[in-house]
């Protein structure tokens, strides 16, 4: 079947090549907005894997579709923070609503507080409806800890350390400083209306121990 053709160019010359198409010579679109268009494209999918995960020993939960955007960062959105969230519940309770369609909101990953085992509901490279402001979602990777802002207890040593783990593999990844700019509180997200991960988050002791996983020189991938 011949392919639909606008102003003479054909749809497939228009995402051919990672630069521009030139349409009656005078207007172009660029490569960065066509990567952006990739999963819109008919016959053009992005190769997955059932289960895979993107941190080594996480166990995959998926999250709802309808709580994220299916991406491919960091080609289409630069990855560049980290976002650190409180649970405010169980790790099941968690779990639970981010499978929930209504819920409209999941982030990457779950801290078990009692031994540290990290879910991952949505893949790194899919936007994740977890910071309340589009921007931070399409820039950021969520990881919520299980535990109530309130309860200093809940925030375990064991929960740091897999966390930090967990941090510093996407720090290496994409290549994010450990530093308090880039790997945030959701209560720093501009537009929010949170408090995680309140003042019981010891910010000082979970960058050491990411800054020392860096320094481990821990495995990238899974």
């Amino acid at each position: 079947m011949e392919q639909k053709r606008v102003a003479g160019v054909s749809r497939r010359a228009l995402f051919i090549g990672g630069g521009a198409a030139v349409v009656g010579g005078t207007a172009a679109l660029y490569g960065e907005e066509l990567s952006r268009l990739w999963w819109l494209v008919p016959g053009i999918d992005k190769q997955r894997t059932a289960g895979e995960v993107d941190h080594k020993g996480a166990q995959w939960v998926a999250a709802s579709a309808a709580n994220l955007r299916t991406a491919d960062r960091p080609a289409d959105y630069t990855i560049d923070r980290i976002v650190i969230h409180v649970t405010q519940g169980s790790f099941a309770s968690a779990v639970r609503v981010f499978k929930n369609p209504l819920h409209a909101a999941a982030a990457h990953y779950i801290v078990r507080a009692k031994d540290g085992h990290i879910a991952q509901m949505a893949r790194e490279l899919d936007v994740a409806y977890h910071a309340g402001n589009r921007s931070y979602n399409e820039r950021s990777v969520g990881i919520e800890h299980e535990g109530f802002v309130d309860r200093p207890e809940d925030f375990t040593d064991v929960m740091y350390r897999s966390s930090a783990r967990l941090a510093a593999g996407i720090c290496r990844r994409y290549e994010i400083p450990a530093d308090r700019k880039h790997i945030i509180g959701h209560v720093e997200v501009p537009g929010t209306d949170h408090t995680d991960p309140g003042p019981h988050w010891d910010w000082a002791r979970y960058l050491r121990l990411v800054r020392k996983e860096l320094a481990g020189g821990a495995p990238v991938e899974a």
